[in-house]
């Protein structure tokens, strides 16, 4: 059984503002891994560009922090060359929905084997509170005095449309709840998203845990059928006046792992070399 205490790294001092949203997910994600009973030299966290993007350095697993908006290709790539790790990866709404919107969707319909969580604080924190791609129309920063006029990006419907098996939204002040979305993402087979509700305290003064505490509400599982689309579609969309958190659509189907034919013997890393490499370092010298 693995601990929380085993999950903890010690040479590292979080650096995160004190009440950001991030603290949550970080123990959410400890909690998550701790009941999945996860091995930390058998998981690694990987990350893009931002203030949340430094999570892997916070959390005793083996860890990738990449370049903004690509989270997403070395956590595949890692999957794919070691199907039998468990993966997550983490990364802001600028980092996500942003620059990294592409690698969004393309992982969504590949259906490849690993955890994504968002860490949607709908604002870009570590460059001082400009807009970013979820910030709510009409929002002023620093970026957009008169307000945003685009329509904010809506990450559950592109999620669900573009072939994510897993959909779940959360919230960083309901710990309890987030831990427990965060597992069944790690035990789901599939691309599993979480796009998580996390206030940024510094910046963003409209999104706040009071704002969220008012407005979020959970889906029950008698009031939602979770493998029914158009319903999942329907609750995408609400917001104005209440938030829901909690699973928004999950389904079966073959993972890209699943059907990569050169991953039916095992793990690529497991694999014995069969090629004789001679002639080919030959072309290089």
């Amino acid at each position: 059984m693995v601990t929380l205490a085993e999950l903890a790294e010690p040479n590292h001092t979080v650096t995160w503002c004190p009440g950001c949203g991030d603290f949550g997910i970080l123990v959410a994600l400890k909690q998550a891994l701790a009941k999945a009973s996860v091995e930390p030299h058998q998981t690694v966290v990987c990350s893009g560009v931002g203030c949340g993007s430094k999570l892997p350095h916070f959390i005793k697993t083996y860890g990738y922090e990449g370049l903004h908006g690509r989270s997403l290709p070395p956590a595949s790539a890692i999957k794919m060359a070691n199907h039998a790790l468990t993966v997550v990866a983490v990364g802001g709404d600028g980092d996500g929905m942003g620059i990294g919107m592409g690698h969004f969707v393309h992982t969504c319909r590949r259906n490849i084997d690993f955890t994504y969580i968002l860490q949607d604080n709908q604002i870009y924190g570590l460059t001082t509170g400009q807009t970013s791609p979820t910030s709510e129309k009409g929002y002023k920063s620093k970026s957009t005095p008169d307000g945003v006029i685009e329509v904010p990006v809506n990450p559950i419907a592109t999620a669900i449309v573009s072939g994510a098996t897993f959909v779940a939204r959360g919230f960083s002040g309901n710990l309890p709840h987030l831990s427990d979305l965060i597992y069944q993402g790690i035990q789901h087979k599939g691309f599993a998203f979480i796009d998580v509700m996390q206030p940024c305290v510094t910046w963003n003064k409209l999104n706040t845990y009071d704002y969220f505490n008012k407005k979020a509400y959970v889906l029950k599982p008698e009031d939602h059928d979770v493998s029914d689309k158009h319903a999942a579609l329907k609750l995408a969309d609400e917001w104005a006046t209440r938030i829901p958190i909690g699973v928004f659509y999950k389904t079966e189907r073959l993972t890209y792992g699943d059907e990569t034919p050169q991953l039916k013997n095992g793990p690529l890393v497991k694999q014995p070399i069969k090629r004789e490499l001679g002639a080919l370092l030959a072309e290089f010298e």
